[in-house]
């Protein structure tokens, strides 16, 4: 069974194994497949039309899966690895350890954002941007440019706490746990953490980014967290909502997948601290 770790835990060999196996799939054209998809849905999903990936009820299932498909390719490289997850109520600053030389590189140069160095930087010529926004070829970032901070505990805790997965209109808009974690509501979680970072984690081939793995393995995190404390709160909607992905809908580009299917995550994998149950929480 997989088990994801918090990056800041990581030993150097499972930090190297980590970027070989992304460096691998990005020599192989696997890793500018899954950037196409990506920029393909956040592209397509709107308010008030067909939505699958982004402000939507499926924005974390269909997640999940996302990175399952993308954690199965890293471990057809090296079987030893996992996705791990960055906590950025934690690792806050551009001094953290996953910005490192040794493991994601840094903030990108003043001048023209690029990413200097690092297994990822334009120079190594291992990690051209091909999937791209603009003509730039390299990896970009402006860590804390875009927006100041990163979300905070408190922050989480808050979102953590609201009883109903989502509700109507069922968008961008929405004002329940799903949209708030997505970052369109409240305290702009998710949201905040792609503009945080910036280059191309503030598009749309967000990708790009290896940063984009981690962040997600995190979303990913407190969705179980989440679930864990609110088990008597199902994902919604169950059926018959024009737009968007029901309990038992399929999910494109899959499409033999539904978010029932996604809801329980040790059916995949572990987390090296797994969320406790609201019942476990309550008697200690």
């Amino acid at each position: 069974m997989t088990v994801r770790k918090n990056q800041a835990a990581l030993t150097p060999e499972e930090k190297r194994a980590f970027t070989n196996a992304l460096l691998e799939l990005k020599r192989t054209g696997a890793y500018d497949r899954f950037v196409t998809t990506h920029n393909g849905f956040i592209m397509s999903d709107t308010d008030s039309g067909d939505r699958v990936g982004h402000r939507s009820p499926s924005f974390l299932p269909w997640h999940r899966r996302f990175l399952l498909e993308f954690e199965a390719a890293l471990q057809k490289v090296d079987p030893a690895v996992s996705l791990p997850y960055w906590d950025w109520t934690a690792d806050r600053t551009s001094r953290s350890s996953l910005w490192a030389a040794d493991f994601l590189g840094g903030t990108g140069r003043a001048r023209d954002g690029q990413v200097m160095d690092g297994p990822f930087a334009y120079a190594t010529g291992k990690f051209t941007v091909n999937v791209r926004v603009d003509g730039r070829a390299y990896l970009r970032r402006a860590l804390g440019e875009g927006v100041a901070e990163l979300p905070t505990k408190a922050e989480v805790e808050a979102v953590l706490a609201m009883p109903v997965y989502d509700m109507a209109p069922w968008n961008s808009s929405s004002n329940g746990f799903r949209n708030n974690l997505e970052g369109w509501r409240g305290a702009n979680l998710h949201n905040r953490v792609h503009v945080w970072v910036g280059g191309q984690m503030g598009t749309g081939v967000s990708p790009n980014d290896p940063v984009f793995w981690m962040h997600h393995a995190y979303v990913d995190k407190l969705w179980a967290e989440w679930q864990a404390r609110n088990p008597k709160s199902a994902y919604l909607p169950a059926a018959g909502t024009v737009n968007v992905v029901d309990l038992h809908d399929t999910m494109r580009p899959w499409n033999d997948v539904t978010p029932a299917d996604m809801l329980d995550h040790r059916k995949f994998y572990t987390f090296d601290t797994e969320p406790v149950p609201a019942a476990s929480a309550s008697q200690r």
